[in-house]
């Protein structure tokens, strides 16, 4: 019986159809894997312990919720983005704030981390004047990979490299268009090569350390 560290899509694919693997402990496997081995009835047996279902661990390829949430410095460029991902058919959750009264961005980032951690969204965007705070924030809340970007290529790699859910933004840093071209980059981007998955698997487990 072949033993694997790690189960990709690829692998999935060219293993007999009905047979049985085994996978190493500690070892991974795809989110496109799996889909595949069970289409194949493959079976894939694996210590206990043993981490398998990417599910919860790498962010969905397709994102079709969104959770968004600002401090007072942000209002303007969160409707902006809020109203552009409805018209392209997104489903988006404001979690405020909508007025210019002060709110203390730690709050608006634990609203949108819940919602990303709990599955209620496929990712998060926070905002505030510098977007470090409530990217610091975020990443209190178990399970948020959260990126202060200024760049699409930052936020391409945020997303590829290191398994982002949650984007954040600063509101004094960008524009409006900036901005935007940064949010589609982030949430058309998804994490799919082997070593960036067992690399976020060691993330996981610092977390849980």
């Amino acid at each position: 019986m072949k033993t694997f560290q790690i189960i990709t899509e690829a692998d999935a694919r060219v293993l007999d159809a009905g047979s049985v693997v085994r996978l190493a402990p500690g070892g991974l496997v795809t989110p496109l894997a799996r889909d595949t081995l069970k289409a194949r009835r493959i079976t894939v047996e694996q210590d206990a312990g043993t981490d398998v279902d990417l599910e919860r661990l790498a962010p969905p390829a397709k994102i079709e919720r969104v959770v968004i949430g600002s401090d007072h410095t942000g209002v303007a460029l969160k409707r902006t983005i809020l109203e552009t991902l409805r018209r392209e058919g997104l489903v988006v959750l404001d979690v405020g704030t909508n007025g210019t009264d002060p709110v203390d961005y730690p709050d608006i980032a634990a609203e949108v981390g819940t919602a990303v951690s709990r599955g209620e969204a496929d990712a998060g965007i926070v905002i505030d004047g510098a977007g470090l705070g409530s990217a610091m924030a975020a990443n209190k809340m178990p399970g948020i990979r959260a990126a202060m970007c200024t760049t699409q290529t930052l936020a391409r790699y945020a997303r590829e490299h290191n398994g982002a859910n949650v984007l954040s933004l600063g509101a004094t840093l960008l524009t409006a268009d900036e901005a935007l071209e940064i949010v589609r980059t982030f949430l058309s981007s998804a994490i799919r090569e082997p070593r960036y998955l067992r690399r976020l698997a060691k993330i996981n487990r610092l977390e849980r350390s």
